[in-house]
């Protein structure tokens, strides 16, 4: 039996322990849609909010696993020649001035035109063969014999016409390259795609692949998270922040904080000796949390009333 790298991923319990052992804090339903996706062959795509942890599920299911992680950052513009391959156009210079100079050799013994054209239509088909081929995500990915994880990140920043693209990829786990023709993965890697609702995707791409749908965590989930990050953070300490930061995401700000945010405030809060929150505490470094002025002077007015609630929550 061919030995991939998903071998561990036996059961909803293994994939929960195995991403905790990274540091991912995985959820019954993060950890099933894993288990369906590598025993059914389906992609996973996860949708909500920014800053839930997308795309570190991908990068912690790739080192959990040993395999490595294919990364196609999406956006508008993004055609299949950007994600699947380019030509080295170099190297393709380079041997054919190495040509120019043999061509006499070369072309020795073809006492015609024919024999002269195949000769030299032999060597164009050398140029266009893999020895030329730079890879890109999409086709590193399907030629990776151990396995790896594909994560296709932001689909919905794609043009439509990319989206209809990687049917085929989802579908039957190969790419077509003109020149050499179809490249069909021997082990097909566990594709992660992630969007933010930017646009509704086609239903073709949703018919293909297991939905997972990420929300900010709840309090008990996210104290989990930051202790795996920060080990340092006192218990008081790290109720009270992930307290405060739960009513911030309440207020009608324009961008609530990310869990990344959250370990970030962590961390900080620990550089400057803090034990408990205080509200100029909060106040002084509020810029962690929350990236645009007009959220920091809208929140301004509701710092000593959510400092005291989490205080009282500590």
């Amino acid at each position: 039996m061919t030995q991939t790298g998903y071998e561990p991923l036996v059961s909803i319990d293994a994939i929960t322990a195995g991403l905790a052992s990274v540091g991912y804090i995985s959820t019954r339903e993060i950890s099933t849609a894993i288990y369906l996706a590598h025993n059914l062959r389906k992609p996973i795509l996860i949708e909500g909010p920014a800053g839930v942890g997308k795309t570190d599920l991908a990068a912690s299911m790739a080192r959990f696993l040993d395999v490595s992680l294919n990364r196609l950052q999406c956006y508008e513009g993004l055609d299949e020649g950007k994600a699947l391959y380019e030509w080295k156009y170099g190297k393709q210079l380079l041997y054919t001035q190495l040509l120019k100079e043999k061509l006499g050799e070369v072309m020795d013994g073809a006492g015609t035109l024919d024999a002269a054209f195949e000769k030299l239509t032999s060597f164009e088909d050398l140029f266009f063969s893999e020895t030329f081929l730079e890879p890109r995500s999409l086709l590193t990915a399907m030629k990776q014999d151990q396995g790896s994880v594909l994560l296709i990140d932001e689909i919905d920043k794609s043009d439509e016409e990319f989206e209809a693209y990687l049917l085929e990829v989802l579908s039957d786990y190969q790419v077509t390259v003109p020149e050499i023709g179809t490249i069909r993965a021997q082990v097909p890697p566990l594709v992660i795609l992630t969007s933010n609702n930017i646009r509704e995707l086609g239903d073709a791409l949703k018919r293909r692949c297991l939905h997972l749908h990420i929300d900010f965590p709840e309090a008990e989930r996210e104290q989990a998270i930051v202790r795996a990050r920060v080990p340092d953070v006192s218990d008081a300490l790290l109720s009270q922040l992930v307290e405060f930061v739960q009513g911030l995401r309440d207020l009608d700000i324009r961008k609530r904080p990310s869990i990344s945010e959250t370990v970030d405030w962590a961390r900080t809060l620990l550089l400057m000796h803090a034990t408990e929150l205080d509200e100029d505490m909060v106040r002084s470094t509020l810029n962690v949390l929350l990236k645009h002025e007009s959220d920091i002077q809208a929140v301004d007015k509701d710092v000593r009333t959510l400092a005291r609630a989490a205080a009282s929550a500590g």
